[in-house]
């Protein structure tokens, strides 16, 4: 069979405040601008290999504008496309900006996703070409910025349905879930399209709105530049959501923070890699410390929060009610 996915390439998000996130992003992340067009703004990682990873949309609302792939091959994208049209999923071609040929779709809990395999490679200019052959660019001189973009996690209201449809149609290999020890409820999902724990998450949403993004991720070198980066949000008045730490399933350490419009966005390094082509998925317990591999401090009610704003069952830590604001909280981890 063939593998039609090899990574995530880019992630397009929407803002209504363009220019305050994209000097955000340049400032406190550590992204390069390398391109304006049609009211978007391009962005990449200093070792991201191709023309961009990030792209900053115009909007009324934080929202995921679209979560790309580079598939394995040209066939492959041939391939997708018509196992996405068996799935009755409708597929529209695109000439996609420095991707080429390109299809994207709505996936069955509303979310844009697309698909490309054609790629312009980043060439650095002179002054800002390393050294180092395999790198595409110097490191960024703001501390603890990015190599490359890592992963996306989104929103769904049915997490084991969306694992298994994304795995059945596109080939993602299920890592593993999290199902409360309370109830037989499935609350988190993670899954790859190679060695990695995983390059797409998926959380359980209890609104109403479709297509929703919780959070989307960078990758780090080391521990010690995500720390690095945590000291230096801070003292730029950058708050931190959560985190430093380390989460149980994957090991990643993670730190989150928001950015302008809200939006959610996470550091990680470390983890493992795994290259079992058979591999079953395993099922944690929040008692097991799914979120927080120590168990020493409880994820902020904050953290369910997801973009767009929707109502149902999500909370912040501004306003829950107080008649459910025990059941929210993890019994297994500390509280501060």
């Amino acid at each position: 069979m063939i593998k039609l996915l090899s990574h995530l390439s880019y992630v397009a998000i929407t803002t209504p405040d363009v220019e305050a996130s994209v000097e955000f992003y340049k400032t406190h992340v550590g992204l390069t601008e390398v391109a304006r067009e049609d009211g978007r703004v391009y962005l990449r990682c200093w070792g991201d290999y191709y023309a961009y990873s990030v792209v900053v949309v115009p909007g009324d609302e934080a929202m995921l504008d679209t979560m790309a792939w580079r598939t394995s091959s040209a066939e492959a994208l041939d391939e997708a496309a018509k196992r996405l049209e068996a799935a009755g999923v409708e597929v529209e071609w695109f000439d996609g900006y420095k991707v080429g040929r390109a299809l994207r779709f709505v996936g069955p809990w509303g979310h844009p996703m697309t698909l490309h395999w054609d790629v312009e490679r980043f060439q650095a200019p002179g002054h800002e070409a390393s050294i180092f052959p395999d790198r595409p660019s110097k490191r960024s001189k703001v501390a603890g910025a990015p190599r490359q973009l890592d992963h996306v996690t989104i929103a769904a209201s049915d997490v084991d349905g969306f694992a298994k449809w994304y795995n059945d149609v596109l080939g993602f290999r299920i890592m593993a879930r999290t199902v409360l020890d309370e109830a037989p409820i499935s609350v988190f999902s993670v899954l790859t399209t190679n060695e990695k724990s995983h390059d797409l998450g998926v959380v359980l949403d209890g609104s109403s709105r479709a297509g929703r993004v919780n959070h989307y991720a960078f990758w780090v070198d080391t521990y010690e530049e995500l720390l690095i980066a945590a000291d230096t949000l801070m003292e730029d008045g950058v708050a931190i959501e959560y985190g430093p730490s380390i989460h149980g399933i994957g090991e990643q350490t993670f730190l989150y923070y928001r950015e302008p419009s809200s939006m959610r966005i996470e550091l990680n390094t470390g983890g493992y890699r795994n290259y079992v082509p058979d591999w079953t998925p395993n099922t944690w317990k929040p008692s097991l410390g799914s979120s927080n591999i120590y168990r020493n401090a409880s994820m902020p009610m904050s953290m369910t929060e997801s973009f767009p704003a929707a109502d149902g069952p999500t909370a912040t830590e501004e306003g829950v009610p107080d008649e459910i604001r025990e059941k929210l909280f993890n019994p297994y981890t500390q509280h501060g």
